[in-house]
C-alpha cells in the first residue's frame, strides 16, 4: 500500500463522482483521485507497473465489469495482490447476498454511500484516516 499514491474511485454515477470529488477536494488530502466510471478501465490502470495505488473504493453495480467481478480479477491477480491494495466497496445500498460475497473476495471494506454531503465526508474521512494508520506488509519489502 503507497499511502502517498492515488486513490481509486471506480463509480458510473457523475453526480456521485461530482460529490466524491467535491468532498475529496474539502478534505484536503494530498492523494490523487483517479475516477474511473467502469471496472475494464480500472483494471487496464491498475495493472501498469509504475501504478502504485493508497486505495481502491468501488461501486458495485456498474457497466462492463462489475465490482465483484473487478475486485475477483484483482484478488487473483499475484502482480496486484503484491501492491496491497485496500478494496472497499462504497455503494448506493447493501444486502446479506452482496455483503457476503464482497467479503468472500477478501475486501477490507463495505460501506453504503449517507445520504448527505455531509454524510459522505465524514465516512470517507474515517476510511482514510484509517487506512493511513494501517500497516501493511508491503512496508516491510
Amino acid at each position: 500500500m503507497n499511502k502517498s499514491g492515488p486513490i481509486i474511485v471506480i463509480e458510473d454515477d457523475a453526480d456521485d463522482q461530482e460529490i466524491l470529488e467535491s468532498v475529496f477536494k474539502k478534505l484536503g488530502y494530498e492523494n490523487e483521485i483517479v475516477f474511473f466510471q467502469d471496472g475494464n478501465e480500472a483494471l487496464l490502470f491498475l495493472n501498469k507497473n509504475e501504478v502504485h495505488p493508497f486505495l481502491i473504493l468501488s461501486d458495485i453495480n456498474m457497466p462492463k465489469l462489475n465490482g465483484f467481478e473487478l475486485r475477483n480479477k484483482i484478488f487473483t491477480n499475484e502482480q496486484l495482490a503484491t501492491k496491497c491494495i485496500p478494496y472497499l466497496f462504497f455503494t448506493t445500498s447493501a444486502d446479506k447476498k452482496s455483503v457476503l460475497e464482497a467479503y468472500a473476495l477478501s475486501v477490507q471494506g463495505f460501506f453504503t454511500k449517507p445520504n448527505s454531503v455531509s454524510g459522505i465526508e465524514n465516512t470517507i474521512k474515517k476510511i482514510i484516516e484509517y487506512w493511513r494508520e494501517c500497516i501493511a506488509p508491503s512496508e516491510y519489502v
